[in-house]
């Protein structure tokens, strides 16, 4: 019988001292429960993606010297860490494997994924053939995430066996990667006809979050072990090739893989990044009241400040709710009235334009004074401006440049309308309705104008939702998605709608990718493009 843990480690892109320390301590901890091997993520040293920061000498030597440090420190046991390796003027995505303080040999990762978020090609030169090492009595095969995902992977292993195999990975998240990632190694493991092992990194790095939730599959392709999700952790497995193992049910839901995504990913920017206390725009509508709670809920109510900014078509109701829900989650805040500086901006433009209707112009003003306010309490105190804006306000350019687009991080970015507010009714399970039902079934305005409504611009969120899906993440052309019963005028109005307005999300903060396909890092549109689909 051989223990093995996967350490699940949540590592700082560049901090090269602080994540070897991190990796150091847990095979101390390994060697201490008797593990014979410990396991480590993809890249656990170096961070992920560490960019181009690939592209500095410096950077990868010092790499290289903390692998040094680490190999020194593997006496007692044996390790599988992910590093970057340098070899005749190239670099690549690489696995160590230390035996007893004894470098064993050098894995490198052969399939460099080059879509999505993913941009390996572009630093990493790609390895030839599988390895194929022995441990005591157990002979093993190391790979890196995407490997194991590709069948050309099982083409070129094929002849050999293994007791167990191994996959470091630097998977990040999206609503529903990890039942994917889930089959993909299950059909693995059946394949190889051996345990698989998988070791995740945890963390967020900005716009990605890496869920953990390293797993153990038997050869048969149940998952028979599994790692906290969202989180540090050590995994510890008897790997018995005789013994039977229970199969481990792996839970999701939507609104809980949400909420949990976005709460490391906010607490790790706002730590990662030296930031102490972060500061939220509250209206009293649904998306800033849930920034307002995620962010009390992960980074500690004495860390977070409520600026309410009200106006003349601010209704009572709502500005009690910005107070309710402020006071809710016990979190200080401040009302500013910014009716005296609206009129200060209109008496000097009608100067200059003869006139200032109620209009584009007036309710843009509004919202930039709004974000003038919060920029200079973050001036002032040192806040991050928590971002409020979500998926279907982004992707429509619902959202006004150098007003409620300001901030440091889009906490919602990539939440659609309809998932904001899921995961609100969720974190309401959670804290026993902390955010006011008068928010959840208000129909959502931007109170820039008297009696307005989102739906005066946009089309229903039910509605818009749904043909964003199939445009933004499916790449779906008008008519496919006409095809699918929705109204023709609806839909090219949507899609102008998320064609003319690249330019704003250029200018948008980054935020926490929660879907498949994310506006940045997923799809790279050019600003200037007639392109009609």
């Amino acid at each position: 019988m051989l223990k093995i843990t996967l350490a699940q480690t949540n590592p700082c892109v560049g901090d090269l001292g602080g994540n070897a320390g991190q990796i150091i301590a847990a095979i101390k901890q390994a060697r201490q429960n008797n593990a014979g091997l410990v396991i480590f993520p993809e890249l656990a040293l170096t961070g992920y993606p560490p960019e181009d920061l690939l592209n500095k000498p410096d950077f990868i030597a010092k790499n290289l010297y903390y692998l040094e440090a680490i190999r020194r420190e593997s006496k007692g046991i044996a390790v599988l860490l992910g590093f970057v390796d340098r070899s005749g003027g190239k670099i690549y995505n690489a696995c160590a494997y230390f035996d007893n303080g004894v470098k064993k040999g050098v894995y490198h990762k052969i399939f460099l994924p080059n879509y999505g978020v993913f941009d390996e090609k572009r630093y990493f030169t790609a390895g030839k053939k599988p390895v194929f090492w022995k441990l005591n009595n157990y002979k093993f095969c190391v790979s890196i995430c995407e490997d194991i995902w590709q069948d050309g992977f099982f083409t070129l292993s094929k002849g050999q066996r293994a007791d167990f195999a191994v996959n470091i990975s630097a998977s990040p998240f999206h609503v529903g990667k990890v039942s994917a990632r889930q089959k993909i190694l299950s059909r693995a493991a059946k394949k190889l006809k051996a345990f698989l092992f998988y070791c995740n990194l945890s963390g967020g790095q900005d716009e990605l979050v890496f869920d953990g939730t390293s797993m153990v599959f038997s050869p048969g392709g149940k998952a028979v072990a599994c790692a906290k999700r969202f989180a540090v952790d050590t995994l510890n497995f008897d790997c018995d090739k005789n013994t039977r193992y229970p199969e481990k049910i792996v839970r999701r839901d939507e609104r809980e893989e949400a909420f949990g995504a976005l709460k490391l990913g906010l607490t790790d920017y706002v730590s990662k990044n030296g930031f102490k206390k972060v500061i939220v725009g509250v209206s009293g509508g649904i998306d800033s009241a849930l920034v307002l709670a995620l962010a009390a809920m992960a980074l500690g109510r004495e860390n977070v400040c409520g600026l309410l900014m009200p106006s003349k078509y601010t209704s009572p109701q709502t500005f009690r709710d910005a107070v309710r829900v402020c006071e809710n989650f016990n979190v200080e805040y401040r009302a500013v009235n910014i009716d005296c500086l609206v009129n200060s901006y209109a008496k000097t433009l009608v100067k200059i334009f003869g006139d200032i209707k109620i209009n584009k112009t007036e309710e843009n003003l509004q919202a930039r004074i709004r974000g003038t306010l919060l920029m200079a309490f973050s001036n002032r105190f040192g806040y991050l401006v928590l971002n409020t804006g979500n998926k279907s306000e982004v992707s429509c350019g619902y959202c006004t440049l150098y007003g409620d687009m300001v901030g440091g991080f889009g906490i919602l970015k990539d939440l659609p309308k309809g998932l904001v507010y899921k995961v609100s009714r969720y974190i309401n399970e959670r804290t026993g309705g902390k955010i006011p039902v008068s928010i959840i079934r208000r129909p959502p305005s931007a109170e820039l104008r008297p009696n307005q409504k989102d739906s005066d611009t946009l089309p229903e969120y039910a509605i818009l939702d749904p043909i964003l899906k199939m445009y933004v993440e499916g790449d779906c052309s008008a008519d496919q998605i006409i095809k699918k019963g929705f109204a023709a005028a609806t839909v090219k109005k949507v899609i102008g709608m998320v064609d003319a307005n690249e330019y704003k999300r250029r200018q948008s903060p980054i935020g926490i990718k929660i879907t498949p396909k994310a506006f940045g890092r997923d799809r790279r549109m050019p600003v200037t493009n007639r392109y009609v689909g």
